[in-house]
């Protein structure tokens, strides 16, 4: 399997959020309603958003393509963290979000992930970035350990609305190569 990541195009945006739709409640844990799931599909993951996050200069969405097949995505957030627990939590800045990080399934163990990963701190250290933030739900076990063994640290705790359902999320940080070190 070779695994090719390029930016993703406007007209990649049906694609986005097909492969969104599928992947994002590999994220959830266990017990999630399937109606939040859904709102959170039709509200955040639908075409129209993608159309929108596409556009955005703020977004940088990266695809995985594994001979010709979409495989997985990433997306990129720029600018200060608006959550109040994530801004305290985050130590180094200028900091890029990795908002979304999903790989379709049947493409799991084939190192998709990993070159996502790879080309989405490339990609935030271009965009001028000297940390990368997540959050990620604390049971979601295998996501937490794929993270840290990708650089990432838990640096603190969030909130993650799915549909009406509040869910607790660590949020973790890798400083990019280079950076300085965080100040005490």
């Amino acid at each position: 399997m070779v695994t090719r990541v390029r930016r993703a195009r406007p007209e990649d945006a049906g694609i986005v959020a097909a492969v969104a739709a599928e992947t994002f409640e590999l994220a959830c844990p266990p017990g999630t309603a399937r109606e939040a799931i859904a709102t959170f599909v039709a509200t955040q993951l639908s075409e129209e958003r993608f159309s929108s996050y596409l556009r955005s200069p703020e977004r940088t969405i990266l695809l995985a393509d594994v001979n010709g097949e979409i495989a997985g995505y990433t997306m990129l957030v720029g600018g200060e963290p608006t959550d109040p627990a994530v801004a305290a939590a985050v130590s180094t800045r200028p900091t890029v979000e990795l908002s979304k990080c999903y790989v379709r399934d049947s493409f799991h163990g084939h190192g998709v992930a990993t070159a996502l990963m790879s080309a989405s701190l490339e990609a935030a250290a271009g965009l001028g970035a000297v940390s990368v933030w997540l959050g990620v739900n604390q049971r979601n076990e295998r996501a937490i350990r794929f993270y840290e063994k990708s650089g990432f640290v838990r640096v603190g705790t969030k909130t993650f609305l799915v549909g009406d359902e509040l869910h607790d999320d660590f949020v973790l940080e890798q400083q990019l190569e280079g950076a300085p070190p965080p100040s005490e």
